[in-house]
This record gives structure tokens, sequence and C-alpha cells, in this order.
């Protein structure tokens, strides 16, 4: 089952506990009640239920659709949430400097050690020492294709590079079959600057200016700049050929699609230039009310059967190896869902901006959307 069909059952439970398929037991009576915070269709509902039935903690989940309402609940203090699933950058890094964020206790979670230590070195960046977050899901930033749309209009052009979307030709060219780019500066304006062989984290003004000039070059041609969910929803139904968004969202379009059966083929590319890499974090507000039940919680998604279940009912990788012989061959398999080694090392990783590089990114994508 598709993630996205996950979210009428999600939200008609956004402000109930999740209901039990059998009794629990009889210490829940006097259990506390985990109030969780997530991105909408983002969870295995066996997980939270299996959570329920071992624990007799009972589960809270309210789920949320853009960064911005997150920072928002956190930024006005008392949320009441327990655990949260902010992205690296910019959120996670932002409420770390804020002072939002509990720090983990790792001796009650003794699964952390079942995280991959390289994935965790790239986290750092935002969270110096991991003392935040653990990693929940991650992904990549690159191209969600209609291959034979695409061959049809571009019969020679690369499939696995930026220059299918960057090169001003090539946008010309597939404009008609729909091109979408996300609304995302943090995520997009990297993977620009890399394509342009420039540091993706780089201030220079000299470098943004080159990004802008490229964007704005194929902007003519781009039909929408939306957010990513809109994106996988067009995606899926044919209305794109071409769109820059994440992994997960691509990947999801494809199975729905093959489920349509209406004849839409879709897939995923990480471009070779080298693909942007992100993460969500499972973090504890520091004002959480119940920040023990917290972290039994996040120690029981760590579990390699549990994060398993969660990767093949979503489709996004997780960071726990031992998990990965359990995950659908389909999903493993696909190195665009699964990166190899040498797509990882290729692979990058946005850092913490300063406010005012964040701003002249911010004018840079204003510019963008507005076309001038």
């Amino acid at each position: 089952m598709l993630r996205r069909l996950l979210a009428a059952t999600l939200c008609a439970a956004a402000l109930l506990p999740i209901a039990l398929s059998a009794s629990p037991p009889a210490r829940a009576q006097q259990a506390v009640t985990l109030n969780v915070y997530n991105w909408s269709d983002y969870i295995d509902p066996g997980a939270v239920e299996r959570f329920q039935q071992e624990t007799g903690i009972q589960v809270r989940y309210d789920v949320f659709d853009s960064l911005e309402t997150l920072e928002g609940k956190l930024s006005a203090g008392r949320s009441g949430y327990d655990v949260i699933v902010p992205t690296s950058e910019p959120t996670f890094a932002r409420l770390i400097r804020a002072g939002a964020l509990r720090p983990l206790d790792r001796a009650g979670i003794p699964n952390w050690k079942n995280q991959d230590a390289t994935l965790l070195e790239r986290v750092a960046s935002s969270d110096p020492g991991n003392r935040f977050g653990a990693i929940y899901l991650y992904g990549s930033v690159g191209l969600g294709i209609r291959p034979d749309k695409v061959r049809a209009v571009l019969p020679d052009a690369s499939l696995d590079s930026l220059d299918l979307l960057m090169k001003p030709e090539n946008a010309r060219a597939l404009a008609g079959c729909g091109i979408a780019v996300m609304d995302s500066a943090i995520d997009v304006l990297p993977s620009v600057l890399r394509w342009l062989g420039r540091d993706p984290n780089s201030t220079d003004t000299g470098d943004l200016r080159a990004a802008e000039q490229a964007l704005l070059a194929i902007r003519p041609h781009v039909r929408a700049i939306t957010a990513s969910g809109s994106i996988l929803d067009a995606l899926a139904t044919g209305e794109y050929c071409v769109a820059m968004t994440y992994s997960g969202d691509a990947i999801q379009a494809r199975a729905r699609a093959t489920e349509a059966g209406r004849g839409v083929e879709v897939a995923y590319v990480q471009p070779k230039e080298g693909a942007q890499l992100w993460f969500d974090m499972l973090a504890i507000p520091a004002d959480a009310p119940n920040p023990e039940a917290a972290q039994r919680f996040i120690d029981f998604l760590l579990r390699p059967d549990v994060m398993a279940g969660i990767t093949n009912e979503v489709r996004y990788p997780n960071a726990v190896p031992a998990a990965t012989p359990l995950v659908e061959e389909a999903v493993r398999g696909d190195p665009n869902v699964y990166p190899t080694p040498e797509m990882l090392s290729r692979s990058f990783t946005a850092e913490v901006l300063s406010p005012q590089a964040e701003r002249a990114r911010s004018r840079l994508w204003n510019r963008f959307k507005a076309g001038r």
C-alpha cells in the first residue's frame, strides 16, 4: 500500500490514539500517551500498533505536510509533542540552534547502535556529535522522469544527468510534455551549483549569480514550481515528463502509476554529477511532556524488523543496515532507492548557512519563481 493511501487513516486518527486490533496490556491503564508529529503518509501503521501492544503506551499521531508547519508549532513552544520528524536541513539544524530540542540519552536507546555510522557522519554537519537526533529515513534529490516521453523528443539525451533539465535546449524540447521543479531553494540550489561544478554549499556571490542565471535560462520552459507532493500526484498521472524532486516522491509516483495501470511509466534517477542527500530525523522537543516514552519509541523504530517494515511501506531507505535483507528486493535492489557506495561517494549534504546567506538564496529563489 502506498504512503499516499495512508493519509485518510492517519489524519482521521490525528486527534485520537490509534486503535488496537487486540486488547492492550493491563499496564496500559497507567501508561502515558505518546504524542508523535510526523510527515503525512510516512509510517507503517502496523509499527505503531506493535509499539502500543508491546509497551502499553498509547500513541496520539498527528501529521504535517511542510517544514514551515512543523517549525511554527515548535517555535511557539509547548507544542505538546514528544517525537517529531524534522528534515536535517534546514529545520533540524535550526531547532538545535534555537535550543528547541532535547539531547538524546543513548542509554535509553540501545538500538542506537544499529544505525549506519557513515550516514550518521553525514548528518553531523547539522547535528555535531549526533546529540539530538536519530536517522528515521533518508533519500536524495534528483529527477523524476517519464522515459518514454523524454526519449520521444530527446532520443539521444543522457537520462542520468541534470543536463536533461538544466540545458536550455533540452528544457525547451521537453516543455511540451511538462517540466516541474519543487518549490524548495534548500534542495534545488545546491544541486544546480553541483551541476555547474561549484561548491553546492557556496555562498560566494559569483557562484550564486551563476546558479541564478542557469535557473532563469530554463524558467520559460518550466510549467510549475510547486510542492513536492503535488509533483508526486502529477508524475503519477503523466502530467509531467521531467521533475526535479525527492527520490521517495518519484518512486511512489512510479508505484501509483503502475497500480493505476494506465500505461504511465515513471522512473527516478540520481544525477551522475552527485545527488544531494537529505535525512529525516527522530527528535524530541525540549519541552516534551513524555521524554522517556519518546526514547522508547525511537528505540523501537530503530529495530531492524520495524525499520524494514517502514521502508517496505513508504519506499524510502533507512539507515539501519541490518534491516536491508528484510526489505523487499524491488526496493533494496534499486540503486536509485538504495544508493551504491560509489553513488554515495559522489553525493553531498546541505550545510548550515548563515542568516545572511539564507536571505541571499531566498531572494535568488524568488527571482527564479517570478522569472526575472
